[in-house]
């Protein structure tokens, strides 16, 4: 670093400015301050010109620290562009910052400073072509790229560049390279830039870096670089070799280097030479070995470095197994070169062996399961991550089953809720048959309380496992049932689609998927979801199971009627294709069924679909023989052999996750790709009939809740509604319906947006954004993240889904807002709704006894803490009606505490991320004057405000 002057160093004017920044006691005396000293600066620029380099600079500096603070520079460029040309350091230091941070890589200024970086390149003192290279790798544009593309890498190479020079050489030819690969030629300096590994100086861990992203880019031109990397890594991690000790960090020898080179090795396949091969096993097992010894020093950063070193080597055993290759320890060389054969290929050779025991692989799990219970959670995450990939390797697969019950207490015991998906991956990934079983019933023990967040992917999982492994259909139909009853909002169509075609495909389970089905259709709160699959399996293989009294055809029938109200069109419409098939297998009920089909509620139904489904049914019971009938509504044929739609859907979803693959699955082979994967009833000749497919439905009604027609949003009553529920209509009119569901639990949320098209044209540019009114944008009150977006058009009659979770970090007041964008026949459409997210909705009841209650009232008895309020009632007093309010709205209303029993008491906690806040109410109504007293105390006196003005 050159000599700077005190002068230079102290730059008064700037120290002084900055100071009376600082000491401004107002946003307005600091705009004053700093628009007054932009003005003395503009005037100087402009209206001196014999200017000094030091004036310069200093001008130039107190225009950087104005920006920084958040204000628009709208000049001074050329002088920064002047200061270029100094031959003193810290001017040109300052020109060059000023360019990397104000000046855009399209600016006219562009290619005079292109032309000052070049003669700086060129300069024989290595400060100056060190603050080139560093500017240029800071604006990194296509510019820069086509410029220095080719005089980069004469200083990489050069003999006569420094140390340093040519550390920011590569790490400047890096950025160029990311930033236009195309621009660059690599095979004409390839073998120079490999043999940099040989330097003795360690700023060859830049030159790693470039190396491992030119060999991505060009692999066949750096292959050379293995024997290279293999040779620098033995050198840091055997004790033998000392020239690295001073870059020794926490007793670890240069740990950022080692990482580099394990990176670049799995890169290539493993080395031909048998020497390589030798030195690059011994050092794996070098690392494997000192991550056994005690460690050395008990600072965080030595057991993070020697980590480090060691998951990377996992990381390349890991690679070297996925190629097919085995690496063989020493001791065993000399019996394998005399036992095996060896494979020739054109690039290299493998030996095709059997790793004695302890080999590399079954190590490296080893010590993986060692961190699976470390008190350190990142450590247990990189673990679970590394297990899943040594999961698929037949030489460590059981080495990981080993982990089970491990991974099983981690699945129900972490807090992290990342850990808890890798243990998800874990289990899937070690799933076989002789443990399926007991996995899946763990995964499916999980999945009740499984954050919203992964139970989409863990349903997916469940149902693919329990395909694969299904030993017993009988025990595939009741894990699916099951899943159905646990997690039925987040079972997807593929999956009770699938559990329909391989009934249809097994006939040793068509009996017993029908008794079951029918029994979970019997509780009293049952899954729509469950309903699709009983009607669809009823309807197919109903007759199995009519010889019982107790589902008999009739009973079958009126079991499946009284869930007809309660669905969506979409399965109304299989519920009515199922009526017909119980025509054709229970002539005896005919006359209660074309009962139902021509009721009014069904020939007049809004749905086209089901009118004309009604409809059609009635008068091909009516007008049609027996034998037709019969004919027509046929059973369904097996369903040929594909790749199950579920794995496809979680391949899809998860790439790096799906290690199963599902092998004798059946899916329905058509010509439409938009019902490819969706069962049908029957292959109809008659033209009228190709309706009986389950296609998708238009205008589909998810909620029964519903906003007078003409509103305009959800308004003070609706919004207060949504208080005490959690799904309802939040906006309708001529053109959309927006409908909402939530799930909250804990500090967690899922709001699930349903909008509907009304019209007959499509809506186009559809666009949904979510935005927080947050007190503090650095310090979110609340974590929001879209799980599913909308499509960008939406076709006329139809309806598309929005996924938005949620976290609560701390207490707020309001609700986020939605804004939707779209366009209707050219038209641009913008409405702006609030989202029913309140506080309460992130507050779990609390069941107390009167003791605890009274002694945690006067605990709380500070004013601060405290909120009253006295109104008058706008209906009739009713203490069940309140009661049912208050638990509605999140708290826990208790019995048999107030000496009062007219007087309402309710206790609950509002948990948040960084908190979690009690509060407790007491509601004391007089019926004679029709007042309510309302009092609520909480640890927090604005959540006491907020719950009582809310309750008011």
């Amino acid at each position: 670093m050159p000599t700077v002057s005190s002068r230079g160093d102290a730059m008064r004017g700037l120290a002084v400015f900055i100071s009376d920044i600082r000491n401004c006691k107002s946003k307005e005396a600091e705009s004053k301050r700093i628009n007054k000293e932009l003005a003395n600066i503009r005037s100087k620029f402009k209206g001196d010109k014999t200017l000094d380099g030091y004036s310069k600079k200093k001008y130039v500096c107190k225009l950087l620290f104005i920006f920084l603070l958040g204000h628009d520079i709208d000049f001074g460029h050329m002088e920064a562009v002047n200061l270029l040309s100094s031959n003193k350091y810290t001017e040109k230091q300052i020109g060059y910052l000023f360019i990397s941070v104000l000046v855009s890589s399209n600016s006219d200024l562009m290619k005079l400073i292109i032309q000052n970086i070049k003669n700086d390149i060129s300069s024989p003192k290595p400060v100056h072509v060190n603050l080139a290279l560093h500017c240029i790798a800071n604006i990194g544009s296509v510019e820069m790229s086509e410029a220095f593309g080719q005089e980069v890498p004469k200083l990489l190479v050069s003999a006569h560049a420094s140390a340093s020079v040519k550390q920011s050489a590569a790490l400047c030819l890096l950025r160029l390279i990311r930033t236009l690969p195309e621009a660059m030629t690599y095979a004409e300096w390839a073998s120079r830039v490999i043999h940099l590994l040989n330097d003795q100086h360690m700023w060859l861990t830049a030159a790693t870096s470039l190396i491992h992203t030119l060999s991505q880019l060009s692999p066949g031109d750096y292959k050379g670089c293995v024997s290279l990397a293999v040779s620098r890594l033995s050198r840091i991690v055997t004790s033998t070799y000392t020239d690295l000790q001073d870059y020794t960090y926490y007793f670890v020898p240069a740990p950022w280097l080692s990482v580099k080179l394990l990176r670049l090795l799995q890169c290539y396949p493993v080395p031909e030479e048998p020497a390589v091969r030798g030195r690059l096993v011994e050092c794996l097992e070098t690392i494997l070995n000192k991550c056994q010894e005690p460690p050395k020093s008990k600072k965080v950063q030595h057991s993070n470095s020697k980590n480090a070193v060691l998951f990377e080597a996992i990381n390349l055993i890991i690679h070297i197994d996925s190629l097919g290759l085995v690496l063989i320890p020493q001791p065993f060389w000399r019996q394998v070169d005399l036992m095996l054969p060896i494979l020739l290929t054109s690039e290299f050779i493998i030996f095709l062996c059997v790793l004695s025991e302890p080999n590399l692989l079954v190590r490296a799990c080893n010590q993986l399961g060692q961190f699976l219970q470390h008190r350190e959670t990142n450590l247990r995450y990189l673990a679970l991550e590394s297990m899943c990939l040594l999961a698929g390797s037949e030489f460590s697969a059981d080495a990981v089953k080993k982990h089970r019950e491990t991974v099983i207490n981690a699945l129900k015991t972490e807090r992290d809720v990342s850990v808890r998906q890798r243990a998800v991956d874990l289990l899937y990934a070690m799933c076989d048959k002789t443990n399926s079983e007991e996995i899946v019933a763990e995964m499916l023990a999980y999945l009740k309380k499984a954050d919203y967040a992964i139970r989409e992917e863990m349903v997916l999982k469940v149902a693919i496992l329990s395909e694969k492994y299904a030993s017993d259909y009988t025990w595939y139909v009741d894990t699916i049932l099951k899943l159905i009853r646990v997690a039925g909002d987040y079972v997807s169509e593929e999956v009770w689609h699938r559990v329909i075609q391989i009934v249809i495909n097994r006939d040793d389970a068509q009996g017993y998927a029908a008794k079951t089905v029918f029994e979970n259709l019997q509780a009293p709160a049952c899954h729509e979801n469950m309903v699709k699959v009983g009607g669809y399996i009823l309807g197919e293989f109903g007759n199995l199971i009519a010889g019982d009294e107790r589902s008999s055809p009739l009973v079958q029938f009126n079991l499946l009627h009284s869930k007809f109200h309660l669905c969506t069109p979409s399965t109304r419409a299989l519920l009515l294709s199922t009526y017909i098939k119980f025509i054709n297998l229970f002539p005896e009920i005919k006359p209660t069924i074309q009962n139902v089909l021509q009721n009014n509620n069904q020939l007049r139904n809004a749905d086209v679909e089901l009118q004309q489904r009604a409809l059609e049914y009635s008068q091909l019971s009516s007008i049609t023989s027996q034998d037709v009938l019969a004919t027509v509504l046929e059973e369904m044929p097996p369903f040929p052999e594909r790749e199950s739609s579920i794995l496809a859907k979680l391949k899809k979803k998860k790439p790096a996750s799906v290690q199963v693959s599902l092998v004798g699955c059946f899916i329905p082979s058509t010509e439409s790709t938009e019902h490819a994967n969706r069962p049908t009833y029957s292959t109809i000749a008659c033209s009228f009939l190709l309706r009986f497919k389950l296609i998708h439905f238009k205008n589909l009604l998810i909620f029964a809740d519903t906003i007078p027609t003409g509103s305009k949003g959800m308004r003070g009553l609706e919004f207060f509604l949504f208080m005490f529920k959690n799904s309802g209509v939040l906006f309708e009119n001529a053109l959309i319906q927006v409908g909402v569901k939530c799930e909250f639990k804990e500090q967690y949320g899922r709001v699930g947006l349903f909008f509907g098209n009304k019209t007959g044209n499509q809506l186009q540019n559809f666009a949904a954004a979510v935005s927080l009114a947050q007190t503090n944008p650095h310090n979110p009150q609340i974590n929001v993240a879209t799980q599913k977006e909308p499509p960008s058009q939406i076709d006329g009659g139809a309806q598309v889904q929005h996924f938005i979770n949620l976290e609560c970090i701390s207490m707020f007041s309001g609700s986020p807002n939605l804004q939707l964008r779209y366009q209707h026949s050219s038209a641009p459409q913008q409405v702006t709704l609030k989202l029913p997210v309140i506080i309460n909705k992130f507050m779990e009841g609390v069941d107390m006894n009167s003791g605890d209650f009274f002694s945690r009232w006067k605990q709380l008895g500070q004013p601060t803490q405290e909120t009253q309020k006295i109104f008058q009632a706008r209906h009739p007093i009713d203490t069940e009606a309140a009661r049912t309010k208050l638990t509605g709205f999140g708290m826990c209303a208790l019995t048999n505490v107030d000496p009062n029993p007219e007087n309402l008491v309710g206790s609950g906690i509002i948990k948040t991320k960084t908190s979690q806040i009690g509060c407790l109410l007491r509601l004391e109504p007089n019926k004679q004057a029709k007042m309510y007293r309302l009092t609520v105390r909480s640890s927090v006196g604005e959540a006491a405000a907020l719950i009582c003005s809310m309750l008011e």
